[in-house]
């Protein structure tokens, strides 16, 4: 039990325990002295009652008049009749002159049952059910009521007083009373016990508060059952216990429905306020709050408080998209905490990490002696992912890539520091390095990337790509028995732009999807056009990018297509890479609805990713495709003919196809002929060609001179 727990056990253990000692004792009043002391107390307690009375009332009306609840004005509502009917009760029992005509003993003590009635209703209505929130547009209305219902009870109670004497007698009235007072004894034990059923999974402190006083008005009520007439001890003990009461039920209600609601706005604004300046994922600060601090760090190098270099720092994880792509995001987001977290633990003093959203992240600091040191620092933050981070699918290496900015000297702003150290890091990325400092030709380069990424979204709108082919020929035969559809852009002011400037951006950006249903449907539409005009069918090659093998509904969409132009799937080779087979099962089951389809699956530039005999062995896939890194050199290192020839080798026990990329030259492909490699394509053969040149070259006449 927690603190108010205790006190509320105690309040009832102790208040049962003074009320049978005070029964087993019997005490009488002897004497005129104590008569008149147990007076003064009584009515010290009375006042006390009735000040603690309007209290309530007062607490509702007067005070925070803009946090209303329901509980809060109808309890303030009750008391402003309880507190008049215990002031006159008080007023007539100890004998003001002018009250006692009107109210004798007798009256009081009635006024006193009918309050405690009123109380113990209006406690278990109002406390019994849920607090809600109240407008305060209602609470005159409230008010109005209350006291048109006390003004009613007084004149029923005279009326009552002037008629009733005559028609009941005193012993019929003493026992009514009693009854009476046994009944409202009744109402606050069913209180005490709906409002600890009803809340007993979680009972705050002013709740607690509210049962306590619950257990005093109980008391006082069995001292009230128990008095004789006139001044006693019992009456006395009931008044000071219903004091008690009422003290506690303004702390109560004072609690419940102002400083909790107040507390709990604290809570939400500051939990408001951590959502604003941190990330949700990793519980880093982030890009907001990194505003602040490189802004603060500006203003104490201008005060002379900081001397020497600060540099901020943007972290980039490499191929982060393979990763969430293949693993799930899931696994994407466990990997941001475990990076935050590896970086975190390494922070020193001046330092801090920032999380700038996605997979990049800012590590300040502080108060560097140089640019030395700041790089060598950095160096140390890429070291410290030389081991593997382990997620749930197994352990990855991963790497970073860093773009520093240095200051004073890379910007004045805090906004132009972050983007002059993103624009960094980015040129590392493009760049293949670990390290890169800012320089102002990166931001030019970054205008012109933004400008690329506008342009791309406005090339296939104009028809600005184009495919152009390179055919794949079988080694055996010297056929044409395929060819690889390769994008092309003719950009009307730049001219032709090559893929690799332009690919990365339309990735990046998601303009790859758009882009790559381009070149599928274009792709299939003119194998179909030359099927149509009579020519040998052969397979048309078509890169996937990692968004689109993604699709959900890629198969459904391939197959529909196929259908709508009539062309065989068989005639399809749908070209995916290593990284793509990451997420085994989710790989697995949409190469089985691509294969279910008819189409063909090639593994693109193998040997250059996460090569995994699993998937060789296991996947619906067709044919390998050796990487022209390894065919380029094939004649002058022996460790790339090597890994050709084992490619080849496993790819025929296999029982799967193998495509060589890049031939240039009659020794290559001799040695490719020996291992038996099936098919080949590269400048040997022909550079990519246009549609026309392609069918005028090649389809015409398909087969090539080679030597025998």
């Amino acid at each position: 039990m927690n603190r108010e727990e205790k006190k509320t056990v105690l309040a009832a253990v102790c208040g049962a325990a003074l009320f049978l000692l005070i029964q087993s004792l019997h005490i009488t009043l002897k004497g005129t002295f104590e008569r008149n002391t147990l007076s003064a107390l009584y009515l010290v307690a009375s006042w006390c009652t009735s000040v603690f009375g309007f209290a309530i009332f007062a607490q509702g009306w007067l005070l925070f008049s803009n946090q209303l609840s329901r509980g809060r004005l109808y309890s303030s509502a009750l008391f402003l009749g309880v507190c008049v009917f215990d002031l006159l009760h008080t007023l007539g029992f100890v004998g003001v002159p002018f009250i006692k005509s009107i109210i004798s003993e007798d009256r009081s003590l009635w006024l006193l049952t009918f309050s405690r009635l009123a109380s113990s209703i209006g406690i278990l209505a109002i406390f019994g059910k849920e607090d809600t929130p109240m407008l305060v547009s209602g609470k005159n209305s409230v008010l109005r009521k209350s006291i048109i219902l006390v003004a009613l009870s007084l004149v029923i109670f005279s009326a009552g007083c002037y008629f009733l004497p005559g028609i009941v007698s005193p012993a019929k009235a003493d026992f009514a009373m009693k009854l009476l007072n046994f009944f409202v004894l009744i109402v606050f034990l069913l209180a005490i016990a709906i409002i600890v059923y009803t809340k007993r999974m979680v009972k705050s402190s002013s709740l607690l508060i509210i049962i306590r006083s619950l257990v005093f008005l109980t008391l006082g009520q069995a001292f009230y059952l128990s008095m004789g007439g006139g001044m006693n001890i019992a009456l006395m003990l009931g008044t000071v216990s219903s004091a008690v009461a009422y003290y506690l039920l303004l702390s109560g209600v004072y609690r419940l429905t102002i400083e909790e609601p107040f507390n709990e706005k604290q809570e939400i604004e500051a939990q408001i306020n951590y959502l604003a300046y941190h990330d949700d994922l990793t519980g880093l600060p982030n890009r907001r709050r990194l505003l602040q601090c490189v802004d603060e760090m500006i203003q104490s190098h201008r005060t002379s408080a900081i001397r020497g270099f600060s540099a901020l720092v943007v972290l980039n994880i490499n191929h982060f998209k393979n990763i969430n792509d293949s693993l799930g995001h899931y696994a994407g987001d466990r990997l941001l905490q475990l990076v935050a977290q590896r970086i975190k633990e390494a922070s020193q003093h001046g330092e801090e990490l920032f999380s700038m959203g996605g997979d990049e992240f800012a590590f300040l600091m502080t108060d560097r002696v140089g640019l030395d040191s700041c790089l060598l620092r950095s160096r140390e933050l890429l070291k410290l992912f030389e081991k593997p981070v382990d997620l749930e699918s197994g352990e990855y290496h991963i790497s970073l890539s860093l773009g520093i900015c240095v200051y004073p000297g890379d910007g004045e702003t805090a906004e132009q520091l972050i983007q002059n150290a993103d624009a960094a890091v980015h040129n590392a990325k493009e760049q293949g390095v670990d390290i890169r400092r800012y320089v102002p030709l990166m931001q030019m380069k970054a205008a012109e990337r933004l400008k690329m990424e506008n342009d791309l979204r406005r090339a296939l709108e104009r028809d600005e790509f184009y495919l152009e082919y390179q055919p794949q020929v079988q080694l055996s035969t010297k056929e044409l028995v395929g060819m690889e559809a390769l994008l092309r852009w003719q950009h009307p002011k730049r001219g032709l732009v090559s893929p690799v400037e332009f690919i990365p951006v339309a990735e990046e950006s998601g303009l790859i999807v758009p882009i790559g249903e381009w070149v599928l449907t274009t792709a299939c539409r003119q194998n179909k056009e030359w099927q149509t005009a009579g020519y040998r069918p052969i397979c048309v090659s078509v890169n996937l990018s990692m968004r689109q093998f993604l699709q959900p509904n890629l198969a459904g969409k391939i197959g529909e297509f196929l259908k709508r132009i009539g062309l065989d799937p068989c005639y399809v080779d749908l070209e995916i890479t290593e990284s793509m087979t990451l997420d085994k099962e989710k790989a697995f089951e949409q190469l089985k609805r691509l294969k279910e389809l008819g189409v063909f699956i090639s593994i693109d530039d193998f040997g250059t990713g996460y090569s995994s005999l699993h998937y060789l062995k296991n996947m619906p896939i067709d044919r390998l495709k050796i990487d022209r890194s390894f065919v380029s050199e094939v004649m002058e290192d022996s460790n790339n003919a090597a890994i050709v020839s084992t490619i080849t080798s496993m790819a025929h026990h296999l029982k799967l196809k193998v495509t060589a990329e890049g031939v240039e030259n009659e020794d290559q492909l001799q040695f490719l002929r020996q291992q038996r490699c099936h098919e080949a394509q590269g400048y040997f053969f022909s550079k990519p060609v246009r549609a026309q040149e392609f069918e005028n070259i090649f389809l015409k006449s398909s087969t090539f001179g080679m030597p025998s």
